[in-house]
């Protein structure tokens, strides 16, 4: 089923949108240059499933496999040991805002597993971890608090970009 998924990629590909992704430090080998509303389209192919998530997942190559990897993985079979691992292996900004948007806010233990990621000293993992505490907030499962505040404005003096970016927007939404 993944080399099915694979050439449905391949009919999607995007040459120019591959080589800017090249071009601007993607770090996969892989890179298809689908969009992401295409890879949304063609997740919705399949039925969700454990082990083909975690086999597209494993393809830490293919851009389009990890993306797919986060919508195909059913919410209440992933635990929080999957979810600790996949947030430990991810490789990009936008692999890491496609895991947070399509899969990790919307598990039951979302808040608990924030809590474990923003202890990781690992900057993509800390990263993911004020990602979704922002998800978490624009779905009104964070309550806004002062102390919430303090902490995200001791967090903005000791970072760079592309956290500084997203701990700013935090701040506009507390």
């Amino acid at each position: 089923m993944t080399q099915d998924i694979k050439k449905e990629f391949f009919a999607y590909r995007n040459g120019i949108v591959a080589e800017q992704l090249r071009a601007a430090g993607d770090p996969h080998t892989m890179i298809m240059g689908c969009q992401l509303v295409d890879v949304i389209a063609i997740a919705k192919r399949y039925e969700k499933n454990a082990e083909l998530a975690q086999e597209l997942w494993d393809d830490v190559n293919h851009r389009e496999c990890r993306m797919a990897a986060t919508m195909l993985y059913p919410i209440e079979d992933f635990k929080m040991e999957t979810a600790l691992a996949w947030c430990e292996s991810v490789e990009s900004v936008e692999i890491a805002d496609v895991l947070c948007h399509r899969l990790l806010r919307h598990l039951p233990y979302a808040k608990e597993l924030w809590a474990q990621l923003l202890a990781c000293d690992k900057k993509l993992v800390r990263y993911i971890a004020w990602r979704l505490l922002l998800n978490l907030m624009m779905m009104s499962r964070v309550e806004k608090t002062n102390e919430l505040r303090a902490m995200v404005e001791n967090e903005l003096k000791s970072v760079q970009p592309p956290i500084q970016s997203l701990l700013q927007r935090i701040l506009e939404e507390l």
